[in-house]
């Protein structure tokens, strides 16, 4: 039993030690609003920060309403994760803030054309005062391969 012990010490011990550091932040380019990191890895899980309809590099958001800004929202998600050498396939959870409940269908199927199979974990719920006034705000977790 001390013999099991032992080893499974030091097998903590060596993934401990070889695991880098235990919080890094990923930005592959600059974040128009310097209060959050677009994405923070732990581990093999990625987090990254809730993304809105906005134009890459702007505040501005597209116009066009909930369809417009959710295809958008899910482009900046999309290159995100390409920056920090990830894919939509990497993502394992999603959670959908709609500024009203009612738009929930033409988010989905907008969603859907992102994650045509296999789709990750979703939550999705309303929210009021999204920033800058969007209609929609995504956040998701990826797994690193």
């Amino acid at each position: 039993m001390r013999r099991f012990a032992l080893l499974a010490l030091a097998a903590l011990s060596l993934a401990c030690a070889s695991s880098g550091p235990h919080r890094e932040v990923l930005a592959p380019s600059p974040s128009p609003l310097p209060v959050f990191s677009p994405a923070v890895r732990t581990g093999n899980l990625v987090f990254l920060s809730g993304q809105i309809g906005n134009r890459p590099g702007t505040l501005e958001l597209v116009p066009g309403g909930i369809a417009t800004e959710t295809e958008q929202t899910l482009t900046n998600i999309r290159t995100l994760l390409e920056g920090i050498g990830l894919s939509l396939d990497d993502v394992v959870k999603c959670t959908v803030f709609l500024a009203d409940i009612d738009d929930y269908r033409a988010m989905n199927e907008v969603y859907a054309r992102f994650f045509p199979q296999d789709p990750p974990a979703r939550s999705t719920l309303a929210a009021s005062g999204l920033a800058l006034g969007a209609r929609t705000e995504i956040e998701c977790i990826a797994a690193m391969r």
